[in-house]
């Protein structure tokens, strides 16, 4: 099963939790066990697990990678300026997967998927959920 979600995003760096419209779509399915592959289509964003308690967290992930990889530094910012997205979001990576568990997200209780934005904002991000049952354990 496949479905997509559509996020707008309104800075240039944040990270959007995602985990409802993730969480939504496993109950949907009837999945019991499997994993659920969670991909965001651009190269200048990317997914990430991370706690969910505190939104701080959010914010020094953010303030890390802006120290990590500056922006305006790199030969890509010739071109159109976000050198920095293409790396972080090549650092942090397109995707995440996690189990389905009887008929839920495998996440522990501090953890939520999130979108991270390295070039916003944007009207449109993409990101591709692909559920897939484990075939031993279903009907």
């Amino acid at each position: 099963m496949r479905e997509t979600i559509t996020v707008k995003t309104t800075q240039r760096e944040e990270l959007i939790d995602i985990t409802t419209a993730v969480r939504s779509m496993v109950e949907h399915s009837h999945i019991q066990n499997g994993i659920a592959q969670v991909y965001v289509q651009g190269a200048t964003a990317a997914i990430m697990i991370q706690e969910n308690w505190d939104d701080s967290v959010q914010q020094d992930v953010v303030n890390f990678l802006r120290n990590l990889i500056p922006k305006g530094v790199w030969l890509h910012d010739a071109q159109d300026g976000n050198g920095d997205a293409h790396l972080k979001a090549g650092l942090v990576g397109p995707s995440e997967t996690i189990p389905v568990i009887d008929g839920q997200l495998g996440l522990s209780r501090w953890q939520n998927i999130f979108l991270c934005e390295f070039d916003g904002p944007r009207t449109e991000r993409r990101i591709v959920c692909t559920l897939i049952r484990d075939q031993d354990n279903e009907m």
